[in-house]
């Protein structure tokens, strides 16, 4: 790639305004070729990874207004796609910020034009601390972290104390038996009160993640918890120990959105703040699985995600070849644990073609899954054949995206005209 191609280009890439890498996974195409490139007439080279982009859309829509329903701000979690095309579509759609896992993806977060960025993550190390330093500096964002001990807040005002910027600390509070996070109010008030007398950084509030709560009361013990965390933030701010008019409370990953949404609803002196992240690709899978059962609390509680309309659709796809017809009952696909996420369900076949023409796949099942190839049962009498493509849907989105550098984005008709670049 020359130095320019290099560099983060902001906005979804012309195939034909761009040479992208040979080698480089499923975007090899024909440069002869003009305008846009068929997936179904086999343009691009396959495997490749596929977004559907009206799918894609519907779920920015939905979400946005979901959150701008119930009062809150949404900080979409970059973890998932971590693609800055994508990011720049959340932030156009109203998103308030964006949320990270890591120092080096809080970079990214910014060159995609976050103004809010908040690691829902411990900051812990001098080098991750530097680049937070760096971030900073450079540019015009406020940035927040997790803390849930003496030790990292201690950690954290040795560096930054006297840089000349400040590090906004959310205090995490978590469960027992949970990740991390103090356990109790009392341990977050002590921290909070240990934080108060530190330079470097300042509390901003109290963040949760909800999703490490099960079991048959899951939804009944969630909602205490968050009425917990309520409490314990308006502690907070009446003991002086936040200095923002309006301190922060979020929580909120792609199961229990609804439910963190309605319990900070009424929270309009405090920055209520959800960071769903899978809803913009969604799945087939287990993220399928927990849209359904917001779909269904919100026809118990006469919740909002009915009267919204239409619902989450799942967008990505990788699409692949059968290369192999070993046994009657067996087909072997080009697509391997090196393609597509496989820890959360195997790849789902929703569609083939051959030769332009769509095929017969319902009742094709991925069975297992290796480095470079899928197994699939292939019922009797079923005519599939080496050289047909099959598209398959996925489970947990997050651990397919990273697998890919360049990700198609299709239109309703399977035609790619460009590219989004990852930035794991």
């Amino acid at each position: 790639m020359t130095q320019a191609n290099k560099k983060h280009v902001s906005k979804y890439q012309d195939i034909h305004h761009k040479k992208f890498p040979v080698g480089t996974k499923g975007i090899w195409v024909d440069e002869k070729t003009e305008g846009k490139y068929s997936l179904i007439n086999e343009e691009i080279s396959l495997p490749a990874a596929v977004i559907k982009q009206q799918s894609i859309d519907n779920n920015l829509n939905w979400m946005q207004q979901f959150a701008e329903h119930h009062n809150v701000k949404l900080s979409p979690h970059g973890k998932t796609t971590m693609t800055p095309a994508f990011f720049e579509q959340q932030l156009e759609a109203g998103a308030w910020g964006l949320t990270v896992a890591t120092a080096p993806h809080a970079e990214v977060a910014a060159s995609a034009g976050a103004k809010q960025i908040m690691m829902a993550n411990q900051l812990v190390g001098k080098a991750n601390m530097a680049i937070i330093k760096r971030l900073l500096t450079q540019h015009d964002v406020t940035f927040y972290c997790c803390v849930d001990s003496k030790e990292n807040a201690d950690q954290l005002s040795a560096f930054f104390a006297g840089t000349g910027v400040t590090v906004h600390a959310l205090i995490e509070f978590g469960v027992e038996g949970g990740r991390c996070g103090c356990r109790t109010p009392q341990q977050v008030v002590s921290l909070a009160q240990h934080i108060d007398s530190l330079d470097g950084i300042c509390l901003a509030g109290i963040e949760v993640y909800e999703g490490v709560i099960h079991g048959d009361n899951a939804e009944q013990a969630i909602r205490e918890f968050l009425a917990t965390t309520v409490k314990t933030v308006e502690q907070l701010k009446e003991e002086g120990l936040i200095a923002l008019d309006s301190p922060i409370v979020t929580g909120a990953g792609s199961a229990w959105y609804d439910v963190v949404a309605e319990s900070f609803a009424q929270c309009q002196h405090l920055l209520a703040i959800i960071r769903p992240g899978c809803y913009l690709i969604h799945d087939t899978g287990i993220y399928q699985d927990a849209q359904k059962n917001v779909m269904a609390r919100a026809q118990v509680n006469q919740g909002y995600a009915c009267d919204l309309g239409g619902d989450l659709e799942s967008a990505l796809e990788v699409w692949a070849y059968v290369i192999s017809r070993p046994e009657l009952n067996k087909a072997v696909i080009g697509l391997g644990k090196r393609d597509v996420a496989f820890d959360a369900g195997l790849p789902i076949p929703e569609r083939g073609y051959r030769n332009g023409e769509q095929i017969e796949v319902k009742g094709l099942e991925a069975t297992a899954i290796m480095d470079q190839h899928t197994f699939v049962t292939v019922p009797d009498g079923y005519d599939l054949r080496v050289g047909d493509v099959i598209a398959f849907s996925t489970s947990h989105p997050c651990l397919t995206f990273d697998k890919w550098k360049y990700i198609c984005i299709a239109d309703g008709d399977y035609q790619v005209s460009r590219l989004v670049e990852t930035r794991f």
